[in-house]
């Protein structure tokens, strides 16, 4: 018998949210999935993103993590973009 999907929330910003339209959703992965995962799948539905896979940071639950952070149910993703202010 398999495992059961995890639920995650991601949270998006700066091109990500203008390009996806929303700032938040919920994804069903399947267990032990990385965290990289997220952007990758976002990427297949936005392929106009991929200017900025290479530098986007991750988070998950408020933490910087690294890309092959394995995801649970519940966590909160955040994709970062390079970001620049002014």
């Amino acid at each position: 018998m398999s495992e059961p999907m995890i639920t995650v929330t991601v949270k998006l910003f700066a091109i990500y949210q203008e390009v996806c339209g929303v700032g938040e959703y919920r994804l069903q992965l399947p267990p032990q999935t990385p965290v990289a995962t997220v952007r990758d799948r976002l990427l297949l539905e936005h392929p106009e993103l991929m200017p900025w896979r290479d530098f986007t940071r991750f988070g998950v639950n408020l933490q910087f993590v690294a890309p092959e952070t394995l995801l649970q149910s519940g966590d909160e993703v955040v994709l970062i973009p390079p970001v620049s202010g002014g």
